[in-house]
């Protein structure tokens, strides 16, 4: 990459796009890497240690009934965060949204389990106080993230050059490879180190599993000091020094929803296949491979293995789709991965179910590659289809939406399922959301020629757009 810079009108500052790169792609790592940890915890960990009343299948239902409710977290935190990006900018309120996540995740490797007392209190362990702060630091990761991803991708998006806005939105999209990576990597080390024992009693349990939570401190000073490091989107700053910029009378999200509400719902349904094929392929299938009882029963160590491996051809894959996008666009790139999203899907589960562990390793891949031809595109794509002035929130909203149907719901139903025998009940599902979002993505209006500065609109198609008074004339692009 270049060291081009960006600066803002008259602000007579610049930052380089290598140091904008950075700031988002690390940025985006650490979020996701505190929120996978908690993802591959909930399939090894959580049920003994916070749920070990239960049976061992309710228990696995409850730990990922705890691992959705981020998802139902994040619109919160997009609209909540999405205000003040709006409003105050994106690097501020990106530095909250890693400060909040970081803490969250530290909490929750400290935190006490059913059976385990605290501070010489609770003799017989904290019982339900365990599962229920488990919650609220989960809610709390989610509010975090939710505000995250539209932030990283509209610092970058922002400063892009027309024509490499996808090359060099794919650098906030690298951050879930990345992390998931990290987070297996580091549960490999402590497995390796404590030994493949899952008991109850085995140094694993007892502690292994907190470290990779507690070490996400480190990784959060280091984000912190890089994102501190950016100046503000020129994008936001040339809205600031323009007369008239809409700053007082409406919320961002009031203005999101009465003049992009179809933009929302459609980019919210296009994205729910690739939300399910990711969170089923780095959290769902983590359990699904390691369970004795219901799953496949390989070795944890294998399977976290082999999620670094995926990791690594996942991150290609979307760093590819993304500067492909640049080329044909954005709609044909998601179009296609939701097609093929809808074929994976029925065959996925019978070929892992052959037992065979190359069989595993394919339908993980696979499962992650297919999410990120959708996915390296993304990072352009819903930035491009908002107005600048409420773009921080309606981005958010319409990730955050496509979280909640692909993301929270599957693997909840698929617990269920797989505990009952049903597996193939699973793929019918994940194809039939492939099937919606291929259909949303067929609406979804192409936005790689669209500006991004305050004046510009989407290419024509998108209705909505014109029924924004304040966004008719049109203004000298920004970038």
């Amino acid at each position: 990459m270049t060291t081009q810079t960006q600066g803002a009108p008259g602000t007579g500052r610049a930052t380089s796009l290598r140091r904008v790169a950075a700031a988002s792609s690390i940025g985006t790592t650490i979020e996701f890497y505190d929120f996978f940890i908690y993802g591959t915890a909930a399939a090894l960990v959580f049920p003994t240690i916070f749920f070990s009343d239960q049976s061992a299948a309710t228990a696995t239902l409850a730990s990922f009934a705890t691992f959705a409710v981020a998802f139902f977290a994040r619109p919160v935190g997009a609209i909540v965060f999405g205000h003040f990006g709006d409003r105050i900018g994106r690097k501020r309120t990106l530095v909250w949204t890693l400060l909040i996540m970081g803490i969250a995740t530290v909490l929750i490797g400290l935190l006490p389990g059913y059976d385990t007392g605290a501070f010489g209190l609770f003799p017989d362990g904290i019982g339900l106080w365990a599962p229920v702060l488990l919650v609220v630091m989960r809610f709390f990761q989610g509010f975090a993230v939710g505000g995250e991803w539209a932030g990283a991708t509209l610092l970058t998006a922002e400063y892009a050059p027309r024509g490499r806005r996808g090359m060099m939105a794919m650098w906030p999209q690298l951050g879930p490879a990345f992390a998931f990576l990290l987070s297996s990597g580091t549960f490999l080390a402590f497995t390796l180190a404590a030994g493949d024992d899952a008991g109850p009693d085995s140094a694993f349990m007892q502690y292994g599993w907190r470290i990779p939570f507690l070490l996400s401190s480190l990784l959060v000073l280091v984000g912190l000091w890089i994102r501190l490091r950016v100046d503000e989107t020129p994008v936001f700053k040339e809205a600031e020094v323009r007369p008239g910029r809409a700053s007082g009378n409406t919320l961002p999200f009031l203005d999101a929803l009465r003049y992009q509400w179809k933009e929302i719902l459609i980019a919210g349904g296009a994205l729910a296949s690739l939300f399910s094929l990711f969170y089923m392929g780095t959290s769902f299938f983590t359990s699904y491979a390691t369970d004795t009882d219901y799953g496949l029963g390989h070795s944890r160590a294998f399977v976290l293995s082999m999620g670094m491996v995926a990791a690594v051809v996942f991150a290609i894959s979307i760093a590819a789709s993304a500067m492909w996008s640049d080329k044909i666009g954005r709609r044909k790139v998601i179009m296609v991965s939701c097609t093929l999203a809808v074929l994976w899907a029925l065959i996925v589960f019978p070929v892992m179910d052959t037992g065979s562990p190359t069989a595993f390793a394919i339908g993980l891949i696979v499962t992650l590659v297919i999410f990120g031809i959708a996915y390296g595109p993304a990072g352009a794509a819903l930035p491009e289809l908002f107005q600048a002035r409420y773009r921080y929130t309606g981005a958010g909203l319409g990730y955050n939406l496509a979280g909640i149907l692909g993301g929270a719901i599957p693997p909840l139903f698929a617990a269920g399922w797989v505990a009952q025998g049903d597996v193939l009940y699973v793929g019918i599902m994940l194809a039939a959301l492939s099937a919606v979002s291929v259909v949303c993505t067929y609406f979804l209006v192409e936005s790689r020629d669209t500006g991004m500065g305050r004046g510009d609109t989407t290419p024509s198609g998108a209705q909505s757009l014109g029924d924004d008074p304040e966004e008719r004339v049109a203004e000298p692009v920004g970038v």
